[in-house]
């Protein structure tokens, strides 16, 4: 069953309220000329994406958006209704994103987030890992892009816990905190 509202509400939700399985679908954009073009403008000057009349000379015969402007669209859409305003951490990644078929004018776009996996973190048992199957949609049912995020999310009770010292400062039970070296702070989120 797609669900179309995520519930608790996003300034609620934590890492418990994630459940595999669940599938949720929200309403992107509808794609503009003028949108694609000043995308394309500032990040992916292409004439297939920044100019109208060179992009009817491309395959395509006419304008696409970038592939990174559709990125852009899902990220948002992430944002405005999967994500949480309280628990979401930083990501460690996205793999496998595809770009399937061109995005056009007028092509109104739609995200569906498939929940496939979560867990709580083995070495910080704050948070927990969620792991996602991502497809944006036109109006057409036709996918025009996936990806799979990995995402991090503080658990309900990881604001119960007491809060940790700064790097030097003992803690009520004695241990003292230090960070991780330049080199070890990408692969903390394990």
């Amino acid at each position: 069953m797609i669900r179309h509202q995520f519930e608790p509400a996003r300034d609620s939700r934590y890492f418990e309220d994630y459940h595999p399985g669940a599938v949720y679908e929200f309403p992107v954009a509808t794609i503009t000329e003028a949108g694609i073009v000043a995308f394309a403008c500032e990040f992916d000057p292409q004439p297939y994406h920044a100019d109208p009349v060179a992009a009817r000379d491309f395959p395509f015969g006419g304008v696409i958006a970038s592939g990174w402007h559709t990125g852009s669209l899902m990220m948002r859409c992430l944002v405005d209704h999967y994500l949480s305003t309280i628990a979401t951490l930083p990501s460690p990644g996205v793999d496998e994103m595809r770009w399937m078929r061109p995005v056009r004018v007028g092509d109104a776009l739609r995200l569906r987030v498939h929940i496939v996996a979560a867990r709580r973190s083995a070495s910080k048992p704050d948070r927990g890992i969620v792991d996602s199957f991502v497809e944006m949609l036109n109006q057409n049912d036709l996918v025009v892009m996936t990806l799979k995020p990995v995402g991090m999310f503080l658990c309900r009770n990881a604001t119960e816990q007491p809060p940790l010292p700064q790097p030097g400062e003992q803690s009520a039970t004695g241990a003292k905190r230090t960070w991780p070296s330049p080199a070890r702070r990408g692969s903390s989120h394990k």
